[in-house]
């Protein structure tokens, strides 16, 4: 007590010379908040980096726009790829550098990219959820492998199937080998989340069934118990990391009524999504709805609908933004995925959010999407939405002093313990906005006098690793 007096004082003595706010009563909204993410792809250097063997400045240089347009947009998540097909865009003893790297499976790149990534997003704010791929093992059966790569070094375990090769999921070897993975970074790694795509069985080709010589059902039964396995190691070894899995966005075609599909990822994929969110599973689920919201067969508002429907845990789907002008969607207007972001927000229950498929095209601005959205969907930043299934109770309330000084006012702070993030809110006039989202380890922020003037009073709030709110410190002019 006698030390959060003395660094009470000091802040006081250093911002002596201006306008000091002081506390008040006033009872701010809740700050705002939604999932804003985007995908990035490493796979076939789909989004980053740009290509293979870039020097690591490059790459540095590369991740570091990502993030800056990010941060430019008020987004808050970013899904990183990082473990294309058994490889690893991190440092492993259990498997080897990702080829789409350095183009040699097995040669480092010079640093640690994961590290690298989520220290940087940490810096703005942005939280990181490592993506996984659980069972594919090349994208292309032609590609070289390092000798430590799991078609050379477990090759028992893996199968041929027209041009991939796939890791057998019945096999529990895969099993172990998959989650080993996934765990040693949750471990070693301080990321907020762990991610898993559409792929557990891959996707029908050529008419021919995998070659494992099991049934839909039992294929189900052992996707299951990965991803009931996955979620119970996580939460045993660190708590608010959250899971969040990406399935085929039509769980079975004809649900709801009238929608088609091309395939059946319930019986072809042994993917019964539904059921990871009826039984909590995940920490939040994000359905692939990448088609427009009209015709019906695949209306974006229709699916949303109904998955949000069948569980309690968050449902935020992903955007295909990387289809506006595409030959996959010719003529999709950026206002499309406009009008899906705000359909996210207003359809069913359970927090909002949902991710864009890609980065890219945010990067890109195709078709102006960055444009808009900078200008209205999220032209004010957003917290992350809470965990309350995992913990109800937040920080403590930080210290905090703020003082005017002509245009400017600095708003100094003592985090508590197990405060991850800080939420800045601004009342001008009798409104009160969103002002910052600021990362847990700063001591504060200067907020400039800007379209609306300076704020009449501030609200401060601190945020832990589980999305929970301290009670928020209030200060007036």
């Amino acid at each position: 007590m006698f030390r959060s007096l003395m660094v009470v004082a000091a802040m006081m003595v250093s911002m002596a010379s201006g306008q000091t706010f002081k506390p008040t009563g006033e009872k701010p909204p809740t700050p705002a908040r939604e999932f804003r993410g985007a995908w990035v792809a490493v796979v076939h250097n789909i989004d980053w980096p740009s290509k293979k063997g870039l020097a690591a400045g490059t790459q540095q240089a590369e991740a570091r726009a990502i993030l800056d347009r990010m941060a430019s947009l008020n987004m808050n998540a970013v899904i990183l790829q990082v473990r294309p097909h058994c490889d690893a865009v991190y440092a492993s003893s259990r498997e080897p550098w990702s080829p789409w790297l350095t183009g040699t499976m097995g040669k480092s790149p010079g640093y640690d990219p994961l590290k690298f990534w989520i220290d940087e997003a940490h810096k703005r704010g942005i939280e990181l959820h490592a993506w996984f791929n659980p069972f594919r093992a090349l994208s292309n059966a032609s590609h070289p492998t390092s000798s430590t790569h799991v078609v050379r070094s477990a090759p028992h375990i893996t199968k041929r199937y027209g041009n991939l090769i796939w890791c057998d999921p019945a096999a529990k070897e895969t099993r172990d080998r998959a989650l080993a993975a996934i765990m040693d970074v949750v471990r070693r790694y301080d990321v907020d989340g762990v991610h898993l795509d559409d792929y557990f069985y891959p996707y029908p080709t050529g008419g021919n069934n995998f070659p494992d010589g099991r049934s839909p059902s039992q294929r189900r039964s052992v996707v299951d118990g990965f991803v009931k396995d996955l979620y119970s190691q996580v939460k045993a070894t660190k708590r608010w990391v959250r899971v969040g899995i990406s399935p085929f966005g039509i769980w079975r075609p004809g649900v709801p009524s009238g929608i088609e599909a091309g395939i059946d990822s319930y019986e072809q994929l042994g993917a019964d999504a539904r059921k990871w969110l009826a039984n909590d599973w995940v920490d939040y689920l994000a359905p692939q709805l990448y088609w427009r919201d009209q015709p019906r067969k695949q209306s974006f508002s229709a699916l949303l609908t109904w998955w949000r429907q069948q569980g309690s845990r968050p449902v935020w789907p992903g955007i295909a933004t990387s289809r506006i002008g595409s030959s996959e969607d010719p003529g999709r207007p950026a206002s499309e995925i406009i009008k899906q972001i705000g359909l996210s927000r207003t359809i069913g229950r359970n927090w909002v959010g949902h991710i864009h498929w890609s980065v890219k095209a945010l990067m890109q601005n195709r078709g102006g999407i960055s444009t808009m959205l900078a200008k209205s969907g999220y032209s004010t930043p957003a917290l992350v939405p809470p965990m309350p299934w995992l913990s109800k109770s937040g920080p403590p309330a930080p210290l905090v002093q703020a003082e005017g000084a002509g245009s400017e006012v600095k708003v100094r702070w003592k985090l508590g313990e197990g405060t991850s993030k800080v939420a800045v809110m601004g009342r001008f006039g009798s409104k009160w906005h969103m002002l910052r989202v600021v990362p847990g380890r700063s001591s504060g922020v200067d907020l400039k006098n800007g379209s609306r003037g300076m704020p009449d009073s501030i609200s401060i709030s601190a945020v832990d690793r589980y999305g929970s709110l301290s009670s928020p410190v209030v200060l007036a002019r």
